[in-house]
């Protein structure tokens, strides 16, 4: 019993980790993308 809630733990938290990561990808990803429409746009000004 005592190893699996140790497993279920173990597991959450690695799939909370995962679901993090994920969301700082996804935040990362959202402003590179920003960024570079601020390019074209600057570039299209021009």
């Amino acid at each position: 019993m005592k190893n699996t809630k140790k497993q279920v733990a173990l597991v959450a938290a690695v799939l909370s980790t995962l679901v993090l990561m994920g969301c700082n990808t996804v935040q990362g990803v959202g402003k590179d993308v920003r960024k570079v429409g601020e390019v074209v746009e600057s570039a299209a000004k021009k």
